[in-house]
């Protein structure tokens, strides 16, 4: 998902898409590229929006990677990002992973987890979070996905939907969009009003391993070039 603006991080986005930033000389989201591929994944759906001609490289760099254009980012939440692939998840053959471009992977060992039950990649915040948290059962199964938490996985960007899992998901986002409100949700928005269908659980990381980097100020944190 590499469709959004990035505001936060303005003014370095003014010129380049957040996704294309660089980390220690690595654009951010060949970090994420780099990473699929370390895993085995082969076949690769850039959703590119703003400024999206710039990313146009990545088709020459990485064998099997297409991009789809969001033409809807700059007026409709990131929704309109699964949706510019929804018809892709509904007849995927294939496991899924669903990742934002905007993330600096520091370790590919981050993708290493033997995955066998869709989920999201979640990192434990000790106390209050006011960011995307996940609440779950006894038995491990995501029961909200939603904002603000105390001492609970937060989400880090990445989830993994098994196949069956992904197509329903492709489906639910269309019948989402177009219906009153659509243009505020964002696609987990859709994920947690059919969690009676999507049987999901957190796979935990290693915080260190990824980095969401929303502001300039955390990026100089990150990378002392800057």
């Amino acid at each position: 998902m590499a469709a959004g603006m990035g505001t936060r991080m303005s003014p370095l986005t003014d010129t380049t898409p957040k996704p294309l930033i660089k980390v220690h000389g690595r654009p951010m989201i060949e970090t994420v590229i780099d990473g699929l591929l370390n895993r085995g994944v082969n076949t690769f759906i850039v959703v590119a929006g703003y400024l999206g001609d710039q990313f146009a490289y990545l088709e020459n760099k990485y064998d099997n990677l297409k991009i789809v254009v969001n033409k809807d980012y700059h007026t409709i939440n990131n929704i309109s990002s699964i949706y510019a692939v929804a018809d892709n998840l509904i007849s995927t053959e294939d496991d899924v992973f669903i990742c934002e471009a905007d993330l600096y992977v520091s370790d590919d060992s981050l993708f290493g987890a033997k995955l066998s039950h869709s989920c999201y990649f979640g990192k434990m915040v000790k106390g209050h979070s006011d960011d995307w948290v996940f609440d779950t059962d006894k038995n491990g199964r995501i029961t909200r996905v939603g904002k603000v938490g105390d001492d609970q996985y937060n989400m880090c960007g990445i989830s993994w939907f098994q196949k069956n899992d992904a197509q329903l998901l492709g489906q639910l986002i269309k019948d989402a969009y177009g219906k009153p409100g659509f243009e505020n949700q964002f696609w987990d928005d859709v994920v947690n009003d059919n969690l009676d269908k999507l049987d999901l659980i957190v796979n935990p990381i290693t915080p260190e391993f990824i980095t969401e980097i929303d502001t300039v100020e955390e990026l100089k944190e990150v990378d002392s070039s800057y």
